[in-house]
């Protein structure tokens, strides 16, 4: 799937790690990702998260989709800073789930809370 997804890829998103119902990926914010405060525009943080999310949540095999997601910025991030997404799985029920990501600066300061509603294709 990620091999495929040219929008994570241009962006430079990493997929560092990969279990059932988890994911970590990563992303250097570049001077492109910023906005007229000079900081990290959100809808990058938002992509990041939700490129954890689509990968821990099509862990298991379906082809999954999100059905909704919301995020909660907690500190700015700026150019040169890495991001780092982990998202972890809290419930799977039918064909349903929902997964949290946190999303880090690499010396561990939360950026970001996400979190996302799955809904398996048929």
């Amino acid at each position: 799937m990620m091999a495929a997804d040219t929008a994570s890829n241009a962006l430079g998103i990493d997929l560092v790690e990969l279990g059932q119902g988890t994911a970590v990926c990563r992303m250097t914010v570049t001077g492109q990702m910023v906005n007229g405060h000079d900081l990290c525009h959100g809808g990058y943080v938002f992509l990041l998260a939700d490129t954890a999310f689509a990968c821990a949540c099509n862990s298991h095999g379906p082809v999954t989709v999100a059905a909704g997601a919301e995020i909660t910025f907690v500190s700015p991030a700026h150019a040169g800073d890495v991001l780092i997404a982990e998202a972890s799985e809290r419930t799977r029920y039918g064909r349903s789930g929902i997964y949290d990501i946190t999303v880090s600066k690499s010396g561990g300061q939360v950026v970001a809370e996400f979190r996302g509603r799955s809904r398996e294709m048929r």
